[in-house]
């Protein structure tokens, strides 16, 4: 297992993306595919309880497993993915087929953080795993706006997941934290990191060769530590990440809305006719990741 490794960004933060990121992702989306197929419960609830009729985006779709639910309601609500890979979002483009039996769904190439929608013109939205991709405090805010303002401002949904610092008991990765509160040593600001992707290592068969390749009865002794060299190494992808602290999110999340001019809190606290708000429905901490959940209101 490739260790994660803290990292200092020092180059402009969209430079640090394209290549950290989205570079990535478009040379490892068939792989990354393949791993990323359960639903998150909490996530599939969020949608499972949406009304009927009901149209969404998925702001950094991927693979686009989320595209099909509510699995118990199929077609009950239309999801609109998005993402910068084009390779991941050929995959998502038919997420939920089966075979002999080929779904489209409504994909869309283009960036987060870009403000190409109507505003207020979603019944909801999900950003999964997509905003710790991003290289600064300000552009993972932005990215926050970016949802509120695509959903509707009377009866808005969104749902927000990145990954944590904490990571559970099954997690493959081990986070280092630098700065901690001194009181229960849980970090007081999100790390930036690199989590190493790597590619499937060729499998070695009984036969006595590597899958795909020429038995190694044919081979010279020539060319043996070469082939043996080549299919033993195997490429590592670099992805970076900010890996949220505890409470870090939910500030982010307040702090995104004030300055979009929304007040925070359940509508009952409005103090003025015509006030817009979103309410925090529910936050927390699920199986190495930190989510929160977000209904807008008007007054």
């Amino acid at each position: 297992m490739k260790p994660v490794k803290s990292v200092t960004i020092i180059d402009d933060p969209q430079v640090h993306e394209d290549q950290h990121v989205h570079a990535v992702y478009d040379q490892i989306a068939s792989h990354f595919s393949s791993t990323r197929y359960k639903p998150w419960p909490i996530i599939a609830k969020f949608l499972s309880d949406l009304p009927t009729g009901w149209i969404g985006l998925d702001s950094g779709t991927g693979n686009g497993k989320y595209l099909p639910l509510p699995a118990d309601r199929p077609g009950s609500v239309l999801t609109i993915g998005l993402d910068r890979s084009r390779n991941l979002l050929q995959i998502a483009q038919h997420a939920g087929s089966e075979p002999g039996c080929l779904i489209t769904r409504e994909v869309v190439w283009g960036d987060v953080l870009g403000n190409g929608w109507r505003s207020g013109v979603f019944d909801y939205a999900i950003s999964i795993a997509t905003i710790h991709h991003l290289a600064s405090h300000d552009r993972r805010k932005l990215a926050v706006q970016r949802l509120l303002q695509a959903v509707s401002p009377v009866h808005g949904r969104t749902m927000i997941y990145v990954w944590a610092i904490e990571q559970d008991e099954l997690s493959k990765r081990s986070i280092p934290a630098s700065d901690t509160d001194g009181s229960d040593h849980y970090p007081t600001t999100g790390e930036d990191v690199f989590v190493p992707w790597v590619m499937s290592r060729p499998q070695h068969t009984a036969k006595g060769k590597f899958r795909g390749d020429v038995p190694f009865s044919v081979i010279s002794k020539e060319d043996a530590p070469a082939i043996l060299a080549s299919a033993v190494e195997t490429p590592v992808h670099n992805r970076y990440y900010h890996m949220f602290a505890k409470g870090e999110l939910k500030q982010l999340t307040i702090q995104a809305a004030e300055e979009f001019g929304l007040m925070v809190g359940p509508r009952e606290s409005a103090n003025a006719k015509g006030c817009r708000g979103v309410e925090i429905v529910q936050e927390g901490w699920e199986r190495s990741n930190y989510y929160v959940e977000l209904r807008c209101w008007v007054f």
